[in-house]
C-alpha cells in the first residue's frame, strides 16, 4: 500500500519551517516591509536552516528536494508572511531553469551560489506588451540586440545575471542566460507598490544591448520545453505560497470572528459571517489540492503536469484573492489598520498575482493547449 503520509524527516523539516514562520518571520513582516528588504539576521536564519536550498540542484549543494515536500514547505513559510519569503533569495524563480540544465557547462560556469543564487528569472514570453513589457529581441551580427524593458521581476536590485526566455523576430523560441557584466541593464523604478515591498521587485531596462551567441541556452523545441518544465516548477511552488498565505488569512479571520461581539454574540453565529468563512475555507481548500495534484504529476513527470501547474496557479491566484479581500471586510474598520495583518496580507496578495500573470493569461494558455491538441511529442525532446 502506497502511504503519502509525510515521512519522519519530512515532519521534522515541516515543523522546523512552521515554527520559524510563526516565531521569527511573522514578528518582523513589518519591518521587512519599512526596510524594502528582509533584515539579514533572519536571512542567515533562514539559510543556516536550508531553506535557500530547496530546489537547487546537488551539484550547487542544494537539497533538490521533489516538489511534493517543497510545496509543504513553502506553505509553511508563507504562512508566516509571503512579502519576506518572496524576498528570499534562494527562493529565486531561476533555481528552478539551474536544476533542469545541471548537465549544462554553461550553467556550470556560471558562477552561482548555494545561498542565494544570484539570478532572476524574466518571462518575455508569456508577458505580452499591453501587461508591462516592451522588451524586443532581434537577431544581428554574431549574435542578437535587446531593447526594451520586463515586466516587474523579484529580486530586480539584487541579481547579477538573469534566465530569460524569448521568441525572436522569427517566432523561434530562445533561453538566454544573461550575465551584467556582459549584457549590462538597469533597473526601472515603478515596481510594484502595494504589496511583497521585502521582495526588491523592478523592472530590467535594456538599450541596445548585444547579446552573443554563447548567451544561448537552448532554442527552438529544446527551448520551448525547458521553458514549458521550468515554467510547471515555478507556478506550483508560487501557487503553494499563495496557499500558504490565504491559510494564514483565513486562520485569523476565524480566530477574529469567534471573538468579535455583535449585539451580544459572536459575529461568527450569524448566517452571513459564517457561510462566507465556509466559501473563504472551500477556496483555501480546492487550490491546496490542486497544487498537491499538479506537484505530484510534476515529480513523476506526467505529460500533463504543465497542464496541472496552470490550473494550480490560476487556482492559487484566485483563492488568495478572494480570501484575503474577504478577511479584510471581516474585520471592518480593523481590516484596514496596520495593527491588524491583513491589510498587508491583501496587498501582498494583489502585488502576487500582478507579478505571476493574470487570470486570462492562465485561461488563454489552457485554451491554446486545449485546441492544439498537444501537436508536438514531449517524449522524443530532452534538455541538455
Amino acid at each position: 500500500m502506497i502511504s503519502f503520509r509525510p515521512t519522519a524527516e519530512e515532519n521534522r523539516l515541516l515543523q522546523t519551517a512552521r515554527d520559524f514562520a510563526r516565531e521569527q518571520i511573522r514578528p518582523q513582516a513589518r519591518l521587512a516591509e519599512e526596510l524594502r528588504q528582509v533584515p539579514q539576521p533572519l536571512l542567515h536564519q533562514a539559510s543556516d536552516l536550508g531553506f535557500f536550498l530547496l530546489e537547487l540542484p546537488e551539484w550547487m549543494d542544494g537539497l533538490e528536494f521533489p516538489l511534493t515536500t517543497q510545496v509543504q514547505v513553502l506553505e509553511e513559510l508563507a504562512y508566516g508572511d509571503l512579502g519576506i519569503l518572496q524576498g528570499f533569495p534562494g527562493t529565486a524563480d531561476a533555481s528552478s531553469f539551474f536544476r533542469l540544465l545541471s548537465e549544462n557547462p554553461q550553467i556550470k560556469n556560471s558562477q552561482c551560489s548555494a545561498s542565494g543564487c544570484g539570478f532572476g528569472f524574466l518571462d518575455a514570453v508569456s508577458w505580452p506588451s499591453e501587461w508591462g513589457q516592451s522588451l524586443r529581441l532581434e537577431r544581428v551580427a554574431h549574435g542578437y540586440e535587446l531593447n526594451g524593458h520586463s515586466q516587474p521581476i523579484r529580486l530586480a536590485h539584487q541579481v547579477a545575471g538573469i534566465i530569460a526566455c524569448f521568441r525572436d523576430e522569427d517566432g523561434e523560441w530562445l533561453v538566454l542566460l544573461l550575465h551584467q557584466s556582459e549584457t549590462p541593464w538597469t533597473v526601472l523604478a515603478g515596481d510594484i507598490r502595494l504589496g511583497l515591498l521585502a521582495a526588491g521587485c523592478g523592472r530590467i531596462s535594456f538599450d541596445a544591448v548585444w547579446v552573443p551567441e554563447h548567451a544561448v541556452l537552448a532554442r527552438g523545441e529544446e527551448a520551448q520545453l525547458l521553458v514549458e518544465q521550468a515554467l510547471s516548477r515555478i507556478y506550483i511552488r508560487q501557487a503553494a505560497a499563495e496557499v500558504g498565505l490565504a491559510k494564514a488569512a483565513l486562520d485569523y479571520t476565524v480566530e477574529y470572528t469567534a471573538q468579535r461581539q455583535a449585539f451580544g454574540q459572536p459575529i461568527a453565529q450569524f448566517q452571513g459571517v459564517s457561510f462566507l468563512v465556509a466559501d473563504m475555507e472551500m477556496e483555501q481548500r480546492a487550490a491546496h489540492h490542486l497544487v498537491w495534484r499538479a506537484a505530484a504529476a510534476t515529480d513523476l513527470g506526467q505529460e500533463n503536469a504543465f497542464q496541472y501547474a496552470l490550473e494550480a496557479i490560476l487556482r492559487s491566484h484566485r483563492a488568495v484573492s478572494f480570501v484575503t479581500n474577504h478577511a479584510v471586510q471581516l474585520l471592518g474598520g480593523h481590516g484596514f489598520v496596520q495593527e491588524y495583518p491583513v491589510e498587508k496580507w491583501m496587498r501582498d496578495a494583489q502585488a502576487q498575482v500582478m507579478l505571476y500573470g493574470c487570470e486570462s493569461q492562465f485561461l488563454n494558455q489552457l485554451g491554446e493547449r486545449t485546441v492544439s491538441g498537444q501537436n508536438y511529442n514531449r517524449s522524443t525532446l530532452t534538455v541538455k
